[in-house]
């Protein structure tokens, strides 16, 4: 027997549905993803941390929860909304579980059973809003203050900062290079794919120091993605205006991509709803190739004034935003989105072996 979920915007509206997941209430930045596929990598992807994630894809949960498809040990997002109910049925023999049983047994409120076209009309047409899921017994006009108040309740997106993720350092020795992972919502796939290319991996803390950083001899560091706005990592900020002065090799994605442009003297600004996706074309002004590429972001690179020492590699075919930099003067590049995938298509994995070649000059 299901429960009846309550779904409130901060601008009033509220949607009636169904609770799939852990009995409660939730609250945080309402975001939509249009992937068709890889439910399962968006909802363990750190970079959804404190969001509440809807998805336009009306079939999610059909085939169920595996221990492989994660990217990160723990499910990352504040609160989940789907179309429908997933199925009893699950079709992949690599389930360990149901979609319903992993968010209850995490303590992940979820909303199914409501009209997420219009839901997400409403967020493309009037900006990302953040919001509430509720569950109750029944429908009357306490429990529908309630939820309008948990959605109006200040949650400014732009000052929410990541939790350590990871508070040691976590040391993969069995390889050549050797790159620091600078961490601020690492996907695992990241990992895996350094690894695949011969790469002796250390994982730090975003609060890692400069001297730290250069005391265990890296042959390059890459910048992870990673929640929250990008202006608030001062520290980072610091550290790795430091790292393109002594001219270290580096990488950034996502967020890092955000925080290797600050650095630089750019600045970035919040988008109206984001890119949340696994087919966004992006064109390489270099080659004028195009690429389908995984995006989720909220702020992107503002291109106006930005400095000498930058150059633009990349562009969205979507919106003509900024997608890629590479510094003139060091050995820093970085692109807004996803060349790791999980999920989406791997026509960007190029820019992993770049940077490997980038280390061996």
């Amino acid at each position: 027997m299901y429960k009846i979920a309550l779904l409130a915007l901060e601008d009033g509206s509220i949607f009636k549905g169904i609770s799939i997941g852990d009995y409660g209430k939730t609250s945080g930045e309402i975001i939509f993803n249009t992937s068709i596929t890889g439910y399962q990598e968006i909802i363990t992807d750190p970079s959804y941390f404190k969001q509440i994630v809807t998805f336009t894809n009306p079939h999610i949960g059909n085939t169920g929860i595996n221990k492989y498809d994660i990217e990160y040990k723990k499910i990352c997002v504040s609160g989940l909304i789907l179309n429908c109910i997933p199925s009893i049925l699950i079709s992949n023999y690599r389930s360990n579980c149901s979609l319903r049983e992993y968010l209850k047994n995490q303590k992940i409120v979820c909303i199914a059973n409501i009209d997420t076209r219009k839901l997400t009309i409403n967020l493309r047409d009037k900006g990302i809003k953040n919001g509430a899921i509720i569950t109750v017994n029944n429908i009357n006009n306490n429990y529908i203050k309630l939820a309008r108040k948990l959605a109006r309740k200040n949650l400014n997106y732009k000052n929410i900062k990541l939790i350590n993720y990871n508070k040691k350092n976590y040391n993969y020795k069995k390889y050549n290079n050797h790159i620091i992972v600078y961490d601020f919502g690492t996907k695992y796939n990241i990992i895996r794919i350094l690894k695949k290319l011969g790469c002796r991996i250390t994982i730090v803390s975003y609060k890692t120091s400069f001297k730290e950083i250069l005391s265990m001899k890296p042959d390059g560091v890459l910048l992870s993605n990673g929640p929250g706005n990008p202006e608030n990592y001062n520290f980072s900020i610091s550290t790795i205006k430091k790292l393109c002065d002594f001219k270290l090799p580096l990488f950034g994605i996502c967020l890092g991509h955000q925080l290797l442009a600050l650095a630089s003297g750019a600045k970035t600004i919040k988008m109206n709803f984001g890119h949340h996706g696994s087919n966004h074309p992006i064109l390489e002004i270099k080659t004028g190739k195009i690429f389908i590429t995984s995006q989720n972001h909220c702020f992107v690179v503002d291109e106006q004034n930005l400095p000498k020492n930058i150059r633009i590699t990349h562009r969205s075919l979507f919106d003509g935003t900024l997608q890629g930099i590479e510094r003139t003067d060091c050995p820093a590049y970085s692109f807004q989105g996803h060349p790791e995938a999980s999920p989406g298509p791997h026509d960007s994995y190029l820019l992993f072996y770049r940077f490997i070649k980038k280390l061996k000059k």
